[in-house]
């Protein structure tokens, strides 16, 4: 059974969820303020967070942080505040999903099953939807065809194989692959983009693999 954490203090949304998250078998651990929320992730290892960031003693973008300097449990924004720029600054915290409130059920449902079956980088593969990779052997593979890839095109495969699923913003697969000098030379990236996307034969409007969200980042579709 795997436990989520839900870390918010308004108690009709903290009712709402549970119920809600309870009848698809999960288990439920609730955090009311954001020191409870960083004392709970650290004692009771839940397996995906939902945070708010409106809490009443430390903001959430905080919590966030501060959970990072010790643990990659998923975490998924629950926020209403609905700003492109509130998004990217969660995200380069270190989480790995925003969703704004008001939100459907199923949405939220679906975006925690993805979080539960990430496949972090220290396995030895990475099979999803016809996309193969073998970290050994730095071979990919993608609906039975081998991929011949440069070393950054590798590179931010597999960064985004990292959380399937999960957004990678524009500053963070920047950092990665290029470096913090060119941290803002975002049109390298979509460069880049572009180039895994013709080896691997996909089209940019209709992607089946690398999903774009304009202003922040790239994800991996898992789903």
């Amino acid at each position: 059974m795997s436990k989520i954490l839900i870390v918010d203090d308004e108690s009709q949304i903290v009712k709402f969820l549970s119920i809600s998250l309870k009848s698809q078998g999960y288990d439920i651990a609730i955090a009311q303020t954001g020191h409870e929320a960083i004392a709970q992730v650290g004692l009771g290892n839940p397996d995906v967070v939902l945070l708010d960031l409106g809490l009443p003693d430390l903001d959430g973008q905080h919590v966030l942080q501060s959970i990072r300097e010790f643990s990659q449990v998923p975490v998924i924004v629950l926020s209403v505040r609905n700003q492109e720029s509130d998004k990217v600054k969660a995200l380069d915290a270190g989480a790995n999903d925003y969703v704004v409130k008001p939100f459907s059920v199923p949405e939220l449902l679906a975006r925690i099953r993805i979080q539960l079956r990430s496949t972090p980088i220290s396995a030895s593969s990475f099979d999803c939807k016809g996309l193969s990779i073998h970290y050994a052997q730095r071979r990919v593979t993608y609906l039975g065809r081998d991929i011949r890839l440069s070393k950054k095109e590798y590179a931010l495969l597999c960064c985004l194989s990292e959380n399937p699923g999960s957004v990678m913003t524009q500053s963070q697969l920047m950092q990665r692959i290029w470096g913090k000098s060119h941290s803002d030379d975002t049109h390298y990236l979509r460069i880049l983009v572009a180039r895994l996307r013709a080896r691997l034969g996909e089209d940019a409007n209709q992607p089946s693999l690398i999903e774009t969200l304009p202003g922040i980042g790239y994800r991996l579709i898992s789903d």
